[in-house]
C-alpha cells in the first residue's frame, strides 16, 4: 500500500465496528471508539506506519489497554494469528529465537537459569526448545526463570512450561472468557521431566502478556518467590484483523482469570515478592537460592 491509498474514514468505520463489535471491556467500547474522531488531518496521506502509531496512541486513551492497538506490517496484514500468513511468521521467529528459550545455564552450586525473551512461540513451535532446555535442567535443586524481557506467549506454551514445575497432577491454571462465550479452561498436563526444587522469577516494566501470565500462574500456585520490578499489566488475549493491505487490527477479545485469585494482572501488573531493580534481580535470585 502506497502511502495515498488509506481512506482514513473507512478505516475508522472498520476499527470501530470491530472495537465494539469483539472487545472484551464492552463498557469502554463507546469511549474507545470515540477517541477516533480526534484522528488528526494531517494523517491524510501520511505513511503507513505514522498512521498505526497515531491510531495506537487514540485507541489506548481510554484505558491504556496496550494489546489495542494498530500494527504495520510492510510485508502484508493478515487476520487471524492462526493463518498461514501469521504461522509462517511465527515459524521463522521461531527458528531464530529457540522458541522463546534465550538461554539455559548451570551454575556450579546446583542452581539452573532458563531465560526467557523476546517473547515465547506458540506451543507446537516453542515445544522442542522447551523439552531441550528442561533436559539440560532436570538435575538443578533450585531454579531461576528469568522473564525480565519476556514480551509474551501464548497461554498454551505457559501450561507447557507449568507441567514441568507443578507436580505429578493436572493443575488447572485460568480460564479465558470471551463475550458471551463458554471459558476456555487450562490446565497442566505434567511432563516427564519435573523440577520439584525452589523456584524465583525475574522480572522488570518489559515482562508482559503471557510471560506474566507465567509469573502470575507460579505465584498464585504458591511455587515461585517473584523477584524484581512490577510487570507491563497486559492481561487481555487478542485477535488480529486486517483493516488494510499492510495495517493489522490487534483487538483483545479475551480476558485471562487466574484459577486462585479469580483475577488477573491487567493495569496492575504482576507485583513481586521481593521487590528490587531488575538489574539486580539475578544476584537477589542467586544469593537467596543458596541460602535456602
Amino acid at each position: 500500500m502506497t502511502r495515498n491509498d488509506i481512506d482514513l474514514r473507512d478505516l475508522g468505520e472498520q476499527i470501530t465496528n470491530l472495537v465494539l463489535e469483539r472487545y472484551i471491556l464492552e463498557e469502554d467500547t463507546r469511549a474507545i471508539t470515540a477517541s477516533l474522531d480526534d484522528m488528526p488531518a494531517e494523517l491524510v496521506g501520511a505513511e503507513p506506519s505514522q498512521i498505526a502509531r497515531v491510531l495506537t496512541r487514540l485507541l489506548q486513551r481510554t484505558n491504556n489497554d496496550r494489546h489495542l492497538r494498530v500494527r504495520h506490517r510492510p510485508g502484508g496484514a493478515a487476520s487471524a494469528f492462526d493463518g498461514p500468513e501469521h504461522e509462517a511468521r511465527f515459524a521463522a521467529e521461531a527458528r531464530r529465537n529457540a522458541g522463546g528459550v534465550r538461554q539455559t545455564r548451570l551454575f556450579d552450586d546446583g542452581i539452573g537459569l532458563l531465560q526467557i525473551a523476546p517473547y515465547l512461540s506458540p506451543v507446537h513451535l516453542a515445544a522442542p526448545y522447551i523439552a531441550a532446555a528442561f533436559t539440560l535442567l532436570s538435575s538443578v535443586d533450585g531454579l531461576i526463570i528469568d522473564l525480565r524481557n519476556g514480551g509474551g506467549g501464548t497461554p498454551e506454551t505457559v501450561a507447557l512450561i507449568c507441567g514441568h514445575l507443578l507436580g505429578k497432577e493436572p493443575v488447572h491454571l485460568q480460564d479465558i472468557v470471551e463475550r458471551g462465550a463458554t471459558p476456555r479452561q487450562y490446565w497442566t498436563a505434567p511432563a516427564a521431566t519435573r523440577l520439584d526444587g525452589p523456584i524465583r522469577v525475574l522480572t522488570s516494566p518489559t515482562t508482559f502478556s503471557g510471560c506474566e501470565e507465567l509469573a502470575y500462574d507460579l505465584q498464585a500456585q504458591g511455587r515461585a518467590v517473584v523477584i524484581g520490578e512490577t510487570t507491563g499489566g497486559g492481561a487481555h488475549p487478542v485477535e488480529a484483523f486486517k483493516v488494510g493491505e499492510s495495517l493489522e487490527l490487534h483487538v483483545p477479545t479475551a480476558k485471562s482469570v487466574n484459577a486462585v485469585t479469580g483475577t488477573n494482572w491487567e493495569q496492575v501488573g504482576v507485583i513481586p515478592d521481593r521487590p528490587c531493580p531488575s538489574a539486580e534481580a539475578l544476584d537477589l535470585a542467586l544469593d537467596d537460592l543458596r541460602t535456602a
